[in-house]
């Protein structure tokens, strides 16, 4: 990775940004139960009790938050309901107790493509291209919400990742893991999103591969948008996380700074292998 500081990653660069996505943000207090001031962080699905249909809950209380500007990573072992979380906040399941707010607004009873139209951009973890369309069509997209004239956030994209302008009448089905992974990410993107979220965007790729998007995700983090991301690989992604949540059996184990929880010991021995 790049090995860029946390405190070199400020908001340079707003224009692939909704302006309007700016809100207060507040931090999440250690313990996993945030107690917002007025405002709350940017984004909080807050005390998340729920699971799929009439199954068992798979959340007990979670909280997760991710305030402007900040990147927020969940990670956890197997099983351990971090994509559910990430579902939740989505709308992708009823939750039985809690709430989502994103902006100061209460989002908890919208569907996911009403997220989407507050400001929600999701990268979910497979089936997240359209293998048959070219990366152009793909990001075209991504679009599809939008009434104005959107190249110049194609020409960001591009610009962002440019292996992609290189491709972009090449089918997305043609394209290696990581860059068609970048084109999900880029396809978000043409939403103009308040928020990003990124269900697991390194699963099967390669080492190499997987420094590659986390700069890349430090690079989108630097225009602004808040970020919400799922990973399995938890030492890297604490390693560019502003605040980290690990999650055991669908509740909240550890909150804290990436750099807190790296640090932690009961952190490193459980589940960064000591």
């Amino acid at each position: 990775m790049s090995g860029e500081t946390y405190g070199d990653r400020g908001n340079k660069d707003r224009s692939i940004t909704n302006p309007a996505g700016m809100g207060t943000a507040m931090p999440v207090k250690p313990g996993g139960h945030a107690h917002p001031a007025p405002g709350g962080p940017f984004l909080i699905g807050e005390a998340m009790t729920g699971g799929y249909g009439k199954g068992a809950d798979i959340l007990h209380g979670c909280t997760i938050a991710v305030e402007r500007g900040e990147i927020a990573v969940i990670v956890g072992p197997n099983g351990a309901g971090k994509s559910t979380a990430m579902k939740a906040v989505f709308g992708m399941l009823d939750l039985r107790s809690g709430s989502v707010r994103l902006d100061g607004e209460d989002i908890t009873a919208l569907s996911p493509q009403d997220r989407v139209k507050r400001g929600m951009g999701f990268v979910p973890q497979v089936r997240n291209i359209f293998p048959s369309m070219t990366v152009e069509e793909n990001l075209e997209m991504g679009a599809f919400i939008r009434k104005d004239d959107f190249r110049q956030t194609m020409e960001q994209v591009y610009t962002l990742f440019p292996i992609l302008r290189d491709k972009r009448k090449q089918a997305a089905g043609e394209l290696s893991g990581g860059q068609r992974q970048q084109v999900a990410v880029g396809r978000a993107l043409m939403t103009r999103p308040k928020v990003l979220m990124l269900d697991e965007p390194t699963a099967g790729v390669s080492p190499i591969v997987m420094d590659e998007l986390f700069d890349r995700i430090l690079e989108v983090a630097r225009t602004g948008i808040p970020i919400l991301m799922v990973e399995q690989n938890a030492r890297q992604a604490l390693e560019i996380a502003d605040k980290g949540y690990v999650l055991v059996q669908g509740g909240n184990a550890f909150t804290g700074t990436g750099k807190e929880l790296l640090a932690d010991p009961d952190v490193r021995r459980s589940f960064l292998g000591g």
